[in-house]
Parts: structure tokens; sequence; C-alpha cells
């Protein structure tokens, strides 16, 4: 019965049959004495003056350069993990956008990966069959050389102590093989504690200056308590310099009344140098056939992204403009007839898009055309109207009713001719910005002034929420007042008689008006129509004021022109709230708008203390004289004087904190 123990190192091994050797005691050695001198004194007084400054210098040398070899070190770490980010920010950005390097890369990973587990698999597989081999022949090698070995001892005639010697070295040496080089090596060693030894003449014997040291511990125990079985354990063969895996196996014999531990060592040096071999080339083969799969995942991506890449580069120019643009289609394969069907609809776009913007210059060269050629006509016909509304009391009621409407609609006539102009002058491309620092506060208050008698009219009242100090902005004041007149007549049209309300409110960068109405308001789809050319959320509604449906387009060609924001928030029977935001130097970029464009209640927030209120009257239309001011200054607010009356149909109220 063979059984397998396995290796215990053994840490008294190695010096077992070694004494210390003893070091001889002796007398101290006699020295001479010195006779001092005064100068010798001297001389080494001053020698331990100087010591302790000697070894202050050096200890501040050391901490110099300790402090050098420091900021080396810190500089050389604060440039390396910049650089590691650097690194695996990159990898991360090229990761995300390029498709054909996550191919490769996962590829490449997958595949190392694979031939890792492989490779693992197979080197220990091959290991376990080279030793189960190399075992197997051990054992059958073992078992017929030891029975040699018992029977030269069984049949020797020998009495004295060098026959018997001799007699156990020719043996022991006829096991060993030797050829070229050594087939297997032995350890002899007479068992301990034998009760009844005839005549011990050979205690131990080992070839290659081996000892029973390499002899796992729980292989001699095995060996020790068996009687005639075979043991086998992995061990370690010193051979000259280097440490060689072995296999001891072993057995008893008997000689001459002795029992003796036989152990025949087998050297797997060979069998390593073949696994080592056969590692070397599968790892090696492993890297090769890795990096020739990413190089043909490489080409097969590059064959199927680089048209991909192709089409969305080229996608980019159409989206730029350049409609010429067109992919380069190669072969008759799925991409191929992608790049052609694409090619198909790039030149069918162009075509689309050309007769589209051919027929939109047609159309703004006719507006163009049509609203200069009326201007002529339409002043003729105006000055004729206004003779004859102002003679309308000398006609009978119906000539002088027929003055009336022809007089209003010539001035709506006028205002849609107007508009058409400035639209006109928009597509052509020639508007451009007269900015200049100016007070919006009072660019606001004129507005509301020259509103007034429209509100009045619909019964609606403008209040106004603004800080009490002026907001200076670099602005138009001509095209904000036109966008702020437009914004405040469109709610007082659409706010069925119910309060109109305006909160201005300025951050660090931009200025915010909000026009809120409470009248029949808009859905979210009307919302983001709104400001189309001649768009009406009603078109049968019936229209008392402007009526050219240009209002808001242009109001948005103006707040474009500003770099400013101009939106619009409806909900059907709450109202609606246009919200405009300019910066308050020309140039900057607008972060937020410091007022809300979706109003949480019937006044808007963003109120804060020290602003002020104004209230239309909705009562006797104002004169159209303008007062200096509509704003009430703080100090102002609760005095009795002029400056608190109402003018022009104006009443001045303090705004309560709330």
């Amino acid at each position: 019965m063979v059984s397998a123990t396995k290796q215990v190192p053994d840490p008294s091994g190695a010096d077992r049959g070694r004494t210390p050797e003893d070091v001889p005691t002796g007398q101290p050695e006699a020295r001479p004495e010195h006779h001092s001198t005064p100068e010798h004194t001297d001389a080494l007084a001053a020698g331990l003056t100087r010591l302790p400054l000697r070894a202050r210098i050096w200890r501040r040398r050391a901490l110099i350069v300790g402090v050098r070899v420091a900021r080396l070190v810190s500089t050389g770490l604060s440039r390396f993990f910049p650089a590691i980010r650097y690194l695996a920010r990159s990898l991360h950005r090229r990761w995300r956008r390029s498709l054909q390097f996550r191919t490769v890369l996962t590829t490449l990973l997958l595949s190392v990966t694979s031939f890792a587990v492989v490779g693992a698999y197979l080197s220990n597989q091959i290991a376990n069959n080279l030793f189960q081999e190399r075992l197997t022949q051990a054992e059958s090698e073992t078992r017929y050389n030891v029975k040699q070995v018992q029977d030269t001892f069984d049949g020797a005639q020998v009495t004295d102590q060098s026959s018997v010697i001799t007699l156990v070295y020719d043996t022991l040496t006829a096991v060993e093989g030797r050829g070229d080089e050594i087939q297997r090596r032995y350890v002899f060693e007479a068992m301990p504690q034998q009760t009844k030894p005839r005549n011990r003449w050979v205690e131990s014997r080992a070839s290659d200056q081996l000892t029973v040291s390499v002899i796992p511990p729980d292989l001699r125990k095995a060996v020790q308590q068996s009687g005639k079985d075979q043991y086998w354990a992995s061990t370690v063969i010193p051979v000259g310099t280097e440490d060689r895996p072995g296999i001891a196996v072993g057995n008893k014999v008997d000689f001459n009344g002795t029992v003796y531990e036989l152990y025949l060592i087998y050297d797997l040096n060979t069998a390593q140098q073949t696994l080592d071999e056969i590692q070397s080339v599968l790892w090696a083969g492993g890297a090769v056939l890795v990096l020739m799969i990413g190089a043909i995942a490489w080409y097969v991506t590059r064959n199927v992204v680089s048209p991909v890449s192709h089409a969305a580069l080229v996608s980019e120019k159409l989206a730029a403009g350049q409609l010429q643009e067109r992919m380069v289609v190669k072969g008759e394969d799925e991409v191929a007839r992608l790049g052609a069907s694409f090619n198909h609809m790039a030149a069918s776009l162009q075509e689309q898009i050309t007769q589209l913007a051919t027929l939109s210059q047609m159309q703004q060269r006719f507006v163009s055309d049509v609203s200069h050629e009326l201007r002529t006509p339409l002043t003729t016909v105006r000055m004729a109207a206004e003779v004859l509304y102002d003679a309308r009391h000398d006609f009978d009621p119906i000539n002088k009713r027929s003055a009336e409407l022809l007089y209003n609609q010539v001035e709506r006539f006028q205002s849609l001719l107007s508009d058409l102009l400035e639209i006109s002058r928009f597509d052509a491309g020639v508007a451009m910005l007269d900015a200049e620092p100016e007070d919006i506060l009072q660019v606001i208050a004129h507005v509301i002034e020259g509103a007034a008698p429209v509100a009045a009219e619909y019964g609606s009242e403008i209040t106004l929420r603004a800080p009490a100090e002026g907001i200076v902005v670099e602005m138009d004041a001509r095209r904000i007042d036109r966008i702020l007149r437009n914004l405040i007549l469109n709610a007082v049209e659409h706010g069925e008689g119910r309060p109109v309300n305006i909160t201005v409110a300025a951050n660090q960068t931009a200025v915010g008006i909000a026009v809120r109405d409470h009248g029949i308001g808009m859905t979210p789809a009307e919302a983001a129509r709104v400001f189309d050319r001649f768009w009406r959320a009603d078109p049968a509604r019936a229209r008392t004021t402007g009526g050219s449906g240009l209002g808001l387009s242009i109001a948005m060609e103006d707040t474009k022109l500003h770099n400013g924001w101009l939106q619009a928030w409806g909900k059907k029977g709450t109202g609606a709230n246009f919200r405009l935001t300019v910066p308050l130097r020309q140039g900057e970029e607008i972060d937020r708008s410091p007022v809300q464009l979706e109003p949480e209640d019937i006044l808007l927030p963003e109120v804060q203390a020290g602003r002020n209120m104004l209230v239309m009257d909705p009562g006797p239309a104002p004169v159209p004289q303008a007062p200096e001011s509509v704003r009430v200054p703080d100090d102002a607010q609760g005095d009795g004087d002029a400056a608190a009356a109402p003018r022009s149909g104006v009443t001045a109220v303090p705004k309560e904190t709330p």
C-alpha cells in the first residue's frame, strides 16, 4: 500500500551532527603604558572640543540632504499623479467617444482573461500529468531497486567491518545508476532506538553529500512505523548551489540483524524544465494570439466604424449648411447601400432646402418691395383720410361714419406696413443695435403712460413693482420700448379687464421684466407658437387694437439683437406671463433670469422691500403729456404734496412690505 505524505521542513536537520567549536580564551593582552605630557594633554582636549562641532556639521549636512531628497520625491509625486489623472481622463474620454477603441479594448481584455484562464488550466493539467508519470516511474523503480538491495544484503557473507562497508557502498552506488547524470540519489539511515542491534557497523550513508534532513519528517515517521510498505513525499534536493524539486520514496531493509531506512530520491528538475518551457510557449503564444486578435478586431471594427464616422462627419457638415457634402461609396455591401441611401437623402434635402430658401427669398423680396411700393400711395391716402376726418362734422351721418372708418383703417394699415418693413429689415440682416447706457425704469414708465388710454378703454389697471433705485442697462431704448409696448398692449387686450402686473428685478448680469395678465390664458402648445409670424390663438376672435400679428415676432427679433431671452407661459383660464431678460452689459452671457417665468400666485414673486407700485386708473383717460417721472421715491410716499398727487390718470400708491 502506497500513501502520500506532505513535506514539512525540518529546521534542525541542517545542523544535525554539528557541534559548536570551542573558542579558546586567554589572558587580556598587555598594552604599553602611555605617559602623558602637557602638550599631549592640550591636543587631546582640543580634539575633544572639536568633536561636538563636527557632529553638528555632519548632522546639518544629513538634514540638508534629507530635505533635498524629500523635495525631489514630493516634486516627482506632484508630477506623477497629475500625469496619471490626465491619462485616466484621456482613456475615459476616448472610451466614451470612440466605438472602435471601446470594441478593440473590450476584445483585448476578454481575450487576455480567456487565455489566462485557459493557460492556467492547461499548465496545471500538464504539471499534474508530468508529476504523476514521474511518480509512477519512481515507485516502480524503487520497488525493483529495494528488492535488489535486500537480496544482496540477504546473500552477503561478510563478517568484518571493512567488508560490510564496502558491500553497502557498492550496493547503494549500483542503486544510483550513475552515468552521464545521476538517475536517483539515496539516503541510508539506521532506524533509531533498535532494541537488539546485531552489528551496527554502518550507521548512515547518503549520495552527493546529502543528509537525512532532506527527508520530510512525516515520511520518516511513516516508514519507521510501517512494515514493508512503501511511502513517498515531495521534497527539495540541494544540488550544488540550487535547490531542485524531487520525490523521496522510502522503504525498510535488513542487514545483519539491523533495520535500515532506505530512501531513493528522484530529481524532477528535467520535468520542471519541460513544464517551464511549455508554460513559456503557452504564454508567448497567448500574447501573440492576443495581439493578432486585437489587430483583427481593429481591422474589422475600422471597416465597420469608419463609414459610420464618415457619415457622422458628413451629417455635421450638412447641418452646418454645407449641403454639397456626400459620402464616398465603395462596393455593394450593406455599408455601401447605407452610403448610397445617405447620399440620396442628402441630395433630396439639398433640393428641398434650396427650393425653400429660394421661396423664402422671393417672399422676403416680395414683402420688402410691396412694403416700399405701398408707402407712397398710402401716404397719399392717409393725407386724404386726415382731410376727410377733420371735415367729418360737415358731413351727413353716413359720410361722417365712413370718414372715421377710413381714418382708423388707414392708421391700422400704416402700422401693418411699418411692421412689414421692420420684418423685411430683420430678414435682410440689416437691423443694427444702437445700444447706450440708460435707465430701463424710465423706458418702462414711458410705455405704461402710452398704454394708459388702452388700459382705461378695457377697464384694466396696470401695477408695477420695481426697485427704488434705477437700473442702468446697455440697450437700444427704441427697441426695448417697442418690445414692452407689444407685451403690455397684448396683456391688456387679452386680460379681460383684469389687472396687469409688471415686475422688474435685476441681478449681477441681467435685468428681468415680467408682464402678467389674468385673462383667457393659453395652452403650452399655444405659448410655444405665440412668437410665430401672423399666428393667432383664436383667428375668429375680434381684434380692436393692433391686429398685424407681427408684434411679438418683432419683439423676439429685437430681443435676439440684445442677446436676451423672451419667453412665454400660459394656462387656460388663469392668464399668461411674458418674461423679457436682457444682459446689463452687451457681450455678457445670461446665467439666469432674476424673475420667475411661471407665477405662483396673482402677484409675481421676487418682490423685496424698497420697491414701489404704480396703479393705472381705469377711469378717465389721461392727457397725452407724460409726467416727468412715474416712479415715486421712498421719501415721497408719505407726503401730501403734489409729488404724490395723481397726474395724467396715474395714481402713485406706496407699497406695503410683504
